[in-house]
């Protein structure tokens, strides 16, 4: 039995994994922590803490986790490069699953994206849409710049130096090097990401679709499953699934 503890647990993300995990007898959730609630009052009962928090608790919680010894699996987005610098840190002394989504599908999806860019070369344009519900507070997505670094880093390029996140006005010819951001927003959308190769005559479309936090919440707890077995360091969804190259 694994006892996992829950940050960030009154929110959507929070209670699907409240939800999801009441339905796995391997599982048992022996904390639930969201604002105003102490970590610390609960964290020795726990083997692995899941964090679906804020972007600005996340340092914390780490924090905390490394001083008690529990593996960590980060759910969180939107952080600063300085929260991210002091996240990662701890990579040293606990072991860390930190992915900006957890769908098996958007994993694949990564992957094939990585592939497509390698064999289609520099001759095709690259775009990323995505969409989420009204609520979402952040943008573009974590996903979705995750595609763009993975689509960065095979063309040598830094995400931050060639983005293009939206048009407006006479911005002139496209160029070679930038890489298409666009965040759309509204409604119920659970999370729809869409890569575009385009070339003079044709172009390929990689998508997926999520209609439940459930798949996002699932993966979580798979990544709380495989990480208690995990040495120091910092892992990703690439890492749990066996993806990694």
């Amino acid at each position: 039995m694994l006892n996992i503890i829950i940050t960030g647990s009154k929110g959507r993300m929070g209670q699907t994994l409240v939800a999801c995990a009441a339905r796995n007898s391997e599982l048992r959730v022996v904390g639930q922590i969201d604002l105003g609630d102490d970590l610390r009052s609960v964290i020795d009962r726990g083997d692995v803490i899941i964090d679906f928090s804020a972007h600005n608790a996340t340092r914390d919680v780490a924090t905390l986790c490394a001083e008690r010894k529990k593996a960590l699996v980060i759910g969180t987005t939107g952080h600063t490069e300085d929260e991210k610098s002091q996240i990662a840190n701890r990579k040293s002394q606990i072991p860390i699953v930190w992915a900006s989504n957890y769908s098996t599908g958007v994993n694949m999806l990564f992957w094939l994206t990585r592939k497509a860019a390698e064999i289609l070369g520099k001759d095709f344009d690259l775009e990323v849409i995505e969409m989420h519900h009204r609520m979402k507070v952040d943008a573009p997505s974590g996903t979705a710049t995750t595609l763009g670094e993975i689509l960065a880093e095979v063309r040598g390029a830094q995400l931050r130096e060639v983005a293009r996140h939206g048009r407006s006005g006479i911005v002139g010819e496209r160029t070679r090097t930038e890489i298409g951001m666009h965040a759309l927003r509204g409604g119920d959308v659970v999370g729809d990401h869409t890569v575009i190769f385009a070339a003079n005559g044709e172009r390929l479309e990689l998508t997926h679709r999520a209609a439940s936090r459930e798949t996002f919440a699932s993966g979580a707890l798979r990544a709380a499953q495989w990480v208690a077995k995990q040495k120091p360091g910092l892992y990703d969804m690439q890492d749990v699934l066996g993806l990694r190259a």
